[in-house]
């Protein structure tokens, strides 16, 4: 065997026990110091039921190779990315399946300055220690562990990204879906003049409301008929590790992540004319027009957290965002936050002093987008090139899978890193019927015969 299932592109996911366990944490723990020579260490985990004893293991793992590991214990990813680098700590683990279902765990890593690693950048080598059992020796003198909470010092710290004085009183409808964004959401109330109105807010393993993804149309309803109920000013939803939070306008209508990077890169620019916006190339005429609106320089980027740190470190961006909720600052060691954006749209929200839906109605009419539909395919490689022949005439780019350009609409076509599916995005300009005709064109092409 040469490889290890839980092994992923950007990290590690998969089933416990069979797939990640408590002994291959240990062993985890132990590689990852050989790696990176490291001697201090961030750990946090999630809410799941089996995230304590990976942690408790992991570790171990650290210590034993010689690393001292501060643990914060239950928390968000982006406090590993903060304390990573507030802390100046030569790496950090976050244990979180994020959005995957309860049976599932996983493990994010970064390095010193919360400089991600994956699977081409250090991922490989871990797994290749683990298959070889070259694991190294136990450290004569092993690591210390230091237990601290740094939620208060979190949340200071996103003080310097909003002006609380300038966020109007409004009601918000707030919902961490029973992953760990409650925590965070409770601590940060005292700072904001809004009144929160909190759904599925405690931590819990069992996710008894569903696995917390706003992504799945089902996941949506409790927070839309919370906001319809309370006629709240906004809705906010966050994944399990809230890495990536969630828009819902005073309707109740789920506002598409494509959008909500304009309405970031709007936000940022009004304060920061003339810096780098980094966005992925799925859906791209909004942002570009918005970014050229205020005053921004726009940058296109291969999708994945890793391509757009990547991308915004090389040239200084303050922001980057993705149409699949990730949002990353400069200020924020350059990492994804589910917290800022849901600060600063609050802001922006309060600085424009219109309803929620008319900051983004006229996007969405300028721009209609189909969002990503997938498909199961057998053989998705060949699928694009089928599909790139077909359009051969429009506009072709591979940034990141097939982008195809014509005057009036464009779409984009991806393959999956961990699965046999092609995800389709397409947009127009101001044509809605376009818009769905021609992904009614594509989804045949894509799931049928193309004759």
């Amino acid at each position: 065997m040469d490889r290890l299932n839980a092994f992923k592109a950007y990290d590690l996911r998969g089933k416990v026990p069979s797939e990640l366990n408590p002994e291959m944490a240990y062993k985890i723990g132990k590689a990852f110091v050989k790696l990176l020579k490291a001697e201090t260490i961030v750990v946090g985990h999630d809410v799941r039921k089996s995230s304590e004893a990976l942690s408790d293991s992991l570790i171990k793992g650290l210590t034993d190779a010689g690393a001292d590991v501060t643990d914060i214990g239950l928390c968000g990813t982006e406090m590993i990315y903060y304390a990573t680098s507030a802390l100046e700590t030569d790496g950090g683990i976050m244990i979180t399946a994020s959005h995957n279902p309860p049976e599932y765990n996983g493990m994010k890593f970064v390095k010193k300055h919360s400089v991600p690693v994956g699977y081409d950048t250090g991922l490989n080598e871990i797994e290749k220690f683990i298959l070889t059992d070259n694991l190294g020796t136990n450290s004569e003198y092993p690591g210390l562990v230091k237990k601290k909470d740094i939620m208060d010092a979190f949340i200071n710290n996103l003080k310097k990204f909003y002006s609380a004085d300038k966020i109007k009183p409004y009601t918000i409808v707030v919902n961490a879906g029973n992953g760990c964004a409650g925590l965070a959401l409770d601590a940060i109330e005292n700072e904001l003049p809004i009144k929160m109105i909190k759904i599925f807010n405690n931590p819990d393993p069992e996710f008894p409301h569903g696995v917390p993804n706003p992504l799945l149309i089902e996941n949506r309803q409790a927070t839309i008929d919370t906001v319809l109920k309370n006629k709240a000013d906004l809705g906010v939803a966050w994944d399990g590790d809230y890495d990536r939070c969630f828009f819902f306008d005073e309707k109740g209508n789920f506002i598409e992540g494509y959008y909500i990077v304009a309405l970031l890169a709007k936000s940022i620019l009004k304060i920061h004319k003339g810096e780098h916006i980094v966005h992925d190339p799925r859906l791209i005429w909004n942002t570009l027009d918005v970014v050229k609106k205020y005053g921004g320089i726009a940058v296109e980027s291969v999708s994945g957290h890793a391509f757009i740190k990547k991308t915004m470190r090389e040239v200084n961006a303050i922001y980057g965002g993705e149409m699949s909720a990730h949002h990353y600052f400069r200020d924020n060691a350059y990492s994804d936050s589910g917290m800022i954006p849901f600060l600063l749209i609050l802001q922006l929200l309060s600085e424009d002093n219109k309803p929620f839906s008319a900051l983004v109605e006229e996007m969405i009419q300028k721009y209609p987008c189909s969002g990503e539909i997938n498909s199961t395919i057998s053989d998705p490689a060949g699928k694009i090139k089928e599909i790139e022949k077909k359009f051969s005439d429009g506009k072709i780019e591979h940034i990141d899978g097939l982008s195809v350009e014509y005057p009036e609409w464009r779409f984009n076509l991806r393959i999956s890193n961990t699965e046999p599916i092609i995800r389709l995005n397409v947009e127009s300009r101001r044509n809605i019927n376009l818009m769905k005709e021609k992904t009614e064109e594509l989804l045949k092409a894509i799931r049928g015969s193309l004759s």
